[in-house]
């Protein structure tokens, strides 16, 4: 029985194909083209070093923070409900979701910050775009092929899942360029799911990790109505318990309340717009999946607070400074001097411009965030890192 209904849904037996035509045509199993897709996520380099990439805290001192690992398991798990729920091929969206940090350098977005300072001059560097990169180019387990192969609704997806891609960076022409993904267009519902998943895990697991890490409370977060709704509900159904045996149902509320709210909205856009096909959701000129106008505002609201309060925390802040000099001392130094890379990466280093930047860069965001602060160590010696990092 396949996992979806709707007609609108990516059909596997209907994929545009792959880039590279694999010898037999057959499948090592049972399996359906989005599902092989999956697997080969899951299988990957790329993805098993997210387990050791920056989600929000850099190098957290703890083990119940999330890394890119787990946060891209909780938007599978987010985004797969959604899709079953609107008929959606579940495994194409699974799939996204696992797949849509892998481009991601360490550190988080202060890494990205880092290497687009360091590629200025060469065209700068975008994660999204890296994603692909990676996948269609860098991490190459088969033999007579670079990347993983994927299909063109997944490489579609990854790429356009926020929508259109109307001035796209240097990376994304190339891979653009290598097999043709239709950039200026809308992508499937699929995901487009996908996309807000990741908004909801974010949203919410974000908070529960600023609570552990002291640096938000209950009684900032209630300044948001949007979260204060939420917490009189929970507090009225359990008035006897801690605010701390609290958090997670209040984290599960809202995860359910704007799960449900993208499920209804979805569906109502779908009918208003008459959509029939794939080809409907791409021909539609706008994002169909996602939260209702209003909660869309209360989440725009929500996301203001977060940043004012938990993203440019100070602590975050210096944590930031600390992880951007780190990655733009790696640049320097690998450019002055290629050899210091990794044996494979230095007999694959071009000489001339932008080529040797850019190559430097694939290699730097490949890190995870313990390999970078080892590789740093290295080469410059002892660094005084700000509080939040651990070796």
């Amino acid at each position: 029985m396949k996992g979806y209904q709707a007609s609108y849904a990516c059909d596997p037996n209907k994929s545009r194909g792959r880039q590279h035509v694999e010898p037999g045509g057959g499948t090592r199993g049972p399996r359906d083209a989005f599902q092989r897709d999956r697997d080969r996520i899951i299988h990957s380099i790329s993805f098993r070093r997210l387990r050791h990439k920056t989600q929000v805290f850099v190098q957290p001192d703890g083990d119940h923070y999330r890394v890119r690992l787990t946060h891209s398991l909780e938007v599978a798990q987010i985004g797969r409900t959604i899709a079953r729920a609107l008929g959606l091929n579940e495994d194409l969206t699974e799939a996204l979701c696992l797949a849509h940090d892998i481009g991601h350098p360490p550190f988080g977005h202060a890494g990205e910050e880092g290497l687009q300072t360091a590629l200025k001059a060469h065209g700068g560097f975008d994660h999204n775009a890296q994603t692909l990169r990676t996948l269609m180019l860098l991490d190459s387990p088969y033999p007579r092929w670079p990347g993983l192969n994927l299909s063109w609704e997944m490489l579609e997806g990854l790429a356009k899942h926020n929508g259109p891609v109307i001035d796209p960076g240097w990376a994304m022409r190339e891979v653009d360029g290598l097999y043709p993904l239709d950039l200026h267009g809308w992508s499937s519902l699929e995901a487009q799911v996908a996309a807000i998943a990741d908004d909801i895990a974010y949203d919410n697991h974000d908070i529960d990790d600023g609570i552990r890490a002291g640096l938000l409370s209950i009684d900032q977060l209630i300044e948001v109505p949007f979260v204060a709704a939420s917490w009189k509900q929970v507090r009225a159904r359990y008035p006897d318990l801690s605010v701390d045996r609290l958090v997670p149902e209040l984290i599960r509320d809202q995860i359910g309340l704007m799960v449900n709210d993208v499920i209804e909205n979805t569906r109502a856009n779908v009918a208003a717009a008459g959509i029939r096909t794939v080809e409907d959701v791409r021909a539609a000129g706008r994002m169909l999946g996602g939260f209702s106008p209003a909660l869309a505002e209360a989440e725009r609201h929500w996301k203001r607070f977060m940043y004012a309060t938990l993203y440019h925390h100070p602590r975050q802040i210096a944590a930031s400074a600390a992880a951007q000099k780190i990655v733009n001392e790696l640049f320097l130094a690998y450019h002055a001097n290629p050899a210091l890379m990794s044996d494979s990466w230095v007999a694959h280093c071009d000489t001339s411009e932008p080529d040797k930047s850019r190559h430097i860069a694939d290699f730097i965001a490949g890190m995870t965030d313990r390999y970078a602060l080892s590789r740093h160590s290295e080469i410059y010696g002892a660094t005084q890192l700000p509080e939040g990092f651990v070796l």
